[in-house]
């Protein structure tokens, strides 16, 4: 396979997504992008983690492996306990991954290039060492600001004592693909909070508080819009685990070993899983009125209030109860701001200032 010859070669991952986006070969999301809504941000271009996750994936020597990932319960916040948990994919160590007796499917590698990819990625990260900080850092707008050029999350990045986000689409994807984008994109935390508190305290002022409402009443009454899209994919994913499901029973019919079988049902029954929640989330919206939104943003006034004086983790735990997103348009110098509390929305837009 092209990808593994040319890392084997000395070739980067990211020279790697270059050369197959000037080929005009597209990336899986590209290919199909109907099952990956959720890549749209790349614009079917090749990605270096893209490259770096088919390189370290060993499914392509032609066995089935299991119990690569494992699921973890972290604190939110180790300060406060009563925050609760969040759950957290990790990767096991390779000792501990299971391997199918036999090759289920046709390889389009073999055990020793895969080996060999696997001693080339330990030999560069080997002598690396995670450096700690001694205190975290305040970014409180992690993961709710998004690029308006190529509309994937903007990462936190401290300068000069100051929290700034950028992206940097290029540096992540070939800068063959089609989307014109600016090698860096950049934006300071500073600019942007003092204008959003500003907003988000005017939008629930009582002196406002009524217009507030007409407006998150008539959007709300739109909320269905783009769920029978996902209402689609959700079905494909659950006819996709019952493909999968009756290929377990005929491997265990055929004397495949149970206890790998049993563990590839496990992985298929929670992808199911995950699949009729998303069914059972996706019923039409009922009809909202002003009122029920009057009643709905008491809460909503009484911690936008607390905006002025909250510490940083509190005010970006106001923010996520809030459902803020942001969107910057670097073009125009301009944050669009979005918040949803309770399943309801409305739109502004925030000048950046200069």
């Amino acid at each position: 396979m092209r990808i593994f010859a040319e890392y084997l070669d000395g070739n980067s991952p990211h020279s790697i997504a270059e050369g197959l986006n000037r080929d005009g070969i597209p990336s899986p999301s590209g290919n199909d992008p109907e099952r990956n809504p959720h890549r749209q941000s790349s614009h079917g271009a090749w990605s270096k983690s893209a490259i770096r996750a088919i390189l370290r994936n060993p499914r392509y020597t032609g066995y089935e492996v299991w119990n690569k990932q494992r699921r973890d319960e972290v604190l939110l916040d180790v300060q406060d306990v009563a925050l609760g948990n969040t759950t957290k994919m990790r990767w096991n160590p390779d000792e501990q991954w299971i391997w199918s007796e036999h090759p289920v499917h046709e390889a389009i590698i073999d055990s020793t290039t895969y080996e060999a990819v696997l001693a080339r990625f330990a030999s560069r990260t080997r002598d690396r060492v995670r450096r700690q900080r001694p205190t975290p850092r305040p970014y409180l707008l992690r993961g709710i600001l998004f690029c308006g050029v190529c509309r994937r999350r903007m990462q936190g990045n401290w300068n000069n004592d100051v929290a700034h986000y950028r992206c940097r689409y290029p540096q992540e994807y070939a800068l063959t693909s089609v989307i014109d984008h600016p090698k860096n994109v950049y934006l300071r935390q500073d600019t942007v909070v003092p204008r959003l508190d500003e907003w988000l305290t005017g939008m629930f002022d009582p002196a406002n508080i009524d217009a507030t409402c007409e407006q998150m009443a008539a959007v709300a009454m739109a909320g269905n819009e783009g769920q029978e899209a996902k209402r689609v994919m959700a079905e494909r994913s659950l006819r996709e685990c019952d493909r999968r499901l009756a290929k377990c029973r005929k491997l265990l019919y055929e004397g495949t070993d149970p206890k790998i079988v049993s563990e590839w049902i496990s992985e298929v029954q929670a992808e199911r899983l995950g699949a009729e929640r998303t069914m059972a989330t996706l019923a039409p919206a009922p009809a909202v009125t002003k009122d029920d939104v009057r009643r709905m943003v008491e809460a909503v006034e009484d911690k936008t209030r607390m905006l002025a004086d909250a510490d940083p983790i509190t005010k970006a735990t106001l923010y996520a109860d809030l459902g803020i997103t942001l969107t910057y348009e670097p073009d125009r110098r301009v944050v669009v701001v979005e918040a949803q509390p309770r399943e309801l929305w409305a739109k502004e837009r925030v000048g950046e200032g200069t």
